[in-house]
């Protein structure tokens, strides 16, 4: 009579191509990342048990363990080191996401070249371009740096034995799409393969303690290209983000195992590479020389960096049955929450007019604190009325006409007052929760109403 030995039996089961997760049934929606259609029979397995072996190293006292080798190394690249949280830890694997043209590969060879200048071996392997068209981008952005290699490969083994070769401090794979391995089946790109790279080339980074940049491309969504494990492998995954149009670049940690996630990188991109910004607030400005009707300054926080940015808003009469309701940087449906309550709580009859609501400089403003100042630039531009000179407002707007407080109000009166602003608008509770800055008028404001007209007084009531 025949056995069945434990380490001989037979399963199979379905898993997830985009992250990974398992199931012994075949589902349409991964019940992980709750995409359709990803998951696929992975065939019979033989379900295996792994016997214990003796360890290599012991496990330490965790007072023992060195933290000096998991220290950051500034990439001389202020607003890139922000983000990662002071620098480049070796062997730390960071995955960079934009989309195509918005400026992945400048930076990247930008950081390469300052860390080639400050003494460390760098190796830049392009998968998308050859090695004399990323010199002319080197030679056009001032990139030059004598201990900087790079190398054309396509092929996983290739790079490995570039590696190998120079023992490099820092490796930048652009992009992870673009490599293939010859031990897995398919092109380079698909699922398989991408995982596959991405695993090898983590897998030499933690044991050669190299730091490694990988460029990443991104779906039409904006989400990042391959499988979602590809995600949780790495260390920390970069975003880019930035208007075609305009010349700011954002650059937001999605996830930063050395570091904050709330933090933001500017920079600037022009035909001279990219600058990193520190105070990026005069690009989201206009600079005139009187006030003028439909305007109004808001700080935003990008991460825990403020930001003085305008709205500008203009309403005029139509005599179409639907008005149009435009917006440009700005949430549209927050928008439109907010011209309700201007119409039905204030009394600014905006209901039936046309609106055009935008930001100044390509900047986007997401969060709530955006508010009171939409409100405030359509009564302005309602009222053809102005409001005060070096003036700021920010709050969130209840469909009460409530005015709600917001996060990190000192942190934006102090980047007013910095900037010489001499009044703000702001939510009730401000005054009394801490010292204010110098210079600079707090008026409270309990709702929408009162707001108004205490900005357009007495044009609007």
């Amino acid at each position: 009579m025949a056995t069945r030995a434990a380490t001989g039996k037979r399963t199979s089961g379905y898993r997830c191509s985009e992250c990974g997760w398992a199931t012994v049934k075949w589902v349409g929606r991964c019940g992980e990342c709750q995409a359709w259609g990803t998951v696929s029979e992975i065939g019979a397995a033989a379900t295996r048990t792994t016997a214990a072996a003796a360890p290599t190293r012991p496990a330490v006292r965790i007072g023992q363990v060195d933290a000096a080798r998991a220290a950051a190394r500034p990439t001389g690249v202020g607003e890139f080191d922000r983000v990662l949280g002071g620098g480049l830890v070796p062997g730390a694997v960071v995955l960079v996401a934009g989309e195509p043209g918005i400026g992945k590969s400048t930076l990247l060879l930008d950081v390469s070249a300052r860390a080639a200048r400050d003494g460390a071996t760098v190796l830049y392997v392009s998968g998308e371009e050859s090695a004399a068209q990323v010199r002319m981008r080197a030679e056009r952005i001032e990139a030059m740096a004598h201990t900087l290699f790079l190398a054309s490969e396509t092929d996983l083994a290739t790079v490995l034995g570039q590696v190998e070769q120079l023992q490099p401090d820092l490796l930048v794979v652009d992009s992870v799409q673009t490599i293939a391995s010859a031990e897995v089946e398919g092109a380079a790109g698909n699922v398989s393969q991408v995982r596959e790279v991405a695993a090898t080339l983590i897998a030499a980074a933690k044991s050669r303690g190299t730091a490694v940049l990988l460029v990443g491309h991104v779906t039409k969504d904006g989400s990042i290209a391959g499988p979602r494990l590809l995600e949780h492998l790495v260390d920390v995954v970069v975003g880019f983000e930035g208007d075609r149009h305009s010349r700011l670049r954002l650059v937001r940690a999605v996830k930063n195992r050395y570091g904050p996630t709330d933090e933001v990188g500017c920079f600037d991109l022009s035909d001279v590479g990219i600058v990193g910004l520190a105070d990026p607030s005069g690009l989201f400005m206009t600079r005139r020389e009187e006030a003028v009707p439909g305007t109004c300054i808001t700080v935003t926080l990008e991460g825990r960096r403020p930001l003085v940015a305008e709205v500008q808003a203009l309403v005029a009469d139509t005599k179409l049955p639907q008005p149009r309701r435009t917006t440009n940087g700005l949430d549209s449906g927050r928008v439109a929450m907010t011209m309700a309550v201007l119409d039905r709580r204030v009394g600014v009859k905006v209901g039936a007019m046309d609106a055009y609501v935008a930001t100044v400089g390509g900047v986007r403003l997401t969060e709530p604190a955006a508010d009171l100042a939409v409100a405030l630039a359509v009564a302005s531009s309602a009222a053809d009325r102005p409001l005060p000179p070096l003036s700021v407002a920010f709050g969130e707007v209840g469909l009460a006409g409530e005015i709600r407080p917001v996060t990190g109000i000192p942190r934006r009166l102090a980047e007013a007052a910095r900037l010489g602003f001499r009044t703000a608008y702001v939510p009730v509770g401000v005054i009394g929760s801490g010292p204010m800055p110098e210079g600079i008028r707090v008026v409270e404001l309990p709702d929408l109403g009162r707001a108004v007209s205490t900005a357009l007084m007495p044009a609007v009531r």
